[in-house]
């Protein structure tokens, strides 16, 4: 059913100032991987707080960048938790490496650390953590388990730009933070990514997988009057280009603003929906600060994933465009036939019974919320 005030679960804002940005590159001498790249790159490391910083073309090739340049292979393990986007688990596929999937706990909606720790072997080589929503994980207890093992953390943050664990940004906690620039993640490039780490040589590694494997890019050559190149990896065709980066540039500039307008609207959001009866609200632990990439809430009864169907649909008769995020990873049909099987993650499968995210952006006025609150809460009468 089509809506004429639909409200999605997410978009982009674009102003002014960012088709601006845009234009002026469109006349400038670059397109792809030039000054914009590299001035994208400073601004956005400097925002997190991290050392290093890469712009790749998308969210799933910062993750398998990642895994590529930690030299996670073959034979080798790695721990994702299972409500995710099926990026987290594939980047690991991608590299030929074994994944174990981690349930997670039923009131932040993370990577169990307990969970996890059962699942290490001397196989295991990396924990991804997912900081689902917008909220970081249990960094405390990732960084210990992590540790004891020798265990890489790769921090999967494409829903969490902006969000502090203990007041340190996301993006200068993990070994190396993986970010999205999609149209409905916190800020945009139309579609991009990003890289941080505090390692050199794990910068210079991704840079290198960035770009086929080759030492040096045109641009460089160029500013240093040579042709030579040399491939040294076998690396991929993971570049960014500079209209994409001028775009990011300039949200960026709006980022710290459009955080706290979602920080506005969960409290919203919450302070409506705290004591609904059949609802539960994903907990924001004391020591963390979310970024609210989405606003899940778990619908609960006898028969949970009837009632969440009934809702979604009674919604999105309304014109709200709920959405659920996600189904187990292993559940999908690629990972069923690899052998994995229901029963696997018992919380993550009962909690995914009744996710359901509600919309969430910056431009969410308060009478949209409204609307979408009073959906909810007919749909859930109705039920």
């Amino acid at each position: 059913m089509t809506h004429d005030n639909f409200i999605p679960y997410g978009r982009q804002i674009i102003d002014d100032a960012d088709i601006q940005a845009v234009v002026e590159t469109l006349r400038s001498s670059w397109l792809t991987t030039g000054p914009q790249v590299s001035a994208f790159e400073s601004e956005f490391a400097a925002y997190v707080g991290a050392t290093h910083a890469v712009a790749v073309a998308n969210g799933t090739a910062a993750l398998h960048l990642a895994m590529l340049a930690a030299g996670i292979g073959p034979g080798d393990e790695v721990v994702v938790p299972a409500i995710t986007f099926v990026a987290s688990a594939n980047a690991a596929r991608y590299v030929g490496a074994d994944v174990r999937f981690a349930d997670i706990d039923p009131a932040t909606l993370l990577i169990d650390v307990n969970s996890a720790s059962e699942l290490i072997t001397e196989r295991t080589k990396a924990i991804v953590s997912v900081d689902y929503a917008g909220m970081p994980c249990d960094y405390g207890g990732l960084r210990e388990l992590a540790s004891k093992h020798g265990l890489l953390l790769i921090e999967d943050a494409c829903h969490a730009p902006g969000a502090t664990y203990n007041e340190t940004a996301v993006g200068a906690i993990a070994d190396i933070t993986a970010f999205s620039f999609h149209p409905v993640k916190h800020l945009t490039t139309g579609e991009g990514g990003m890289v941080t780490t505090e390692s050199e040589e794990l910068a210079a590694r991704l840079r290198t997988f960035r770009s086929h494997g080759i030492t040096s890019d045109f641009r460089r050559r160029e500013e240093s009057g040579t042709w030579e190149y040399d491939q040294v990896e076998l690396g991929f065709n993971y570049r960014i280009a500079d209209i994409n980066c001028a775009l990011g540039r300039s949200q960026l500039t709006k980022q710290r603003e459009w955080v706290e307008s979602r920080r506005e609207i969960a409290d919203r959001y919450r302070s409506v929906l705290d004591d609904i009866p059949n609802v539960l609200l994903q907990e924001e632990p004391a020591d963390r600060r979310s970024a609210w990439h989405l606003f899940p809430i778990r619908i609960v009864g006898d028969d949970a994933s009837t009632l969440r169907r009934d809702v979604f649909n009674a919604m999105r008769n309304d014109g709200i465009g709920v959405n659920v995020h996600y189904r187990p990873v292993y559940l999908n049909s690629y990972y069923a036939n690899l052998g994995y099987q229901a029963g696997l993650c018992p919380i993550a499968e009962r909690a995914y019974e009744g996710l359901l995210s509600l919309p969430m952006w910056p431009g969410l006025e308060e009478s949209a919320q409204d609307r979408v609150v009073k959906s909810l809460l007919s749909a859930l009468n109705a039920a």
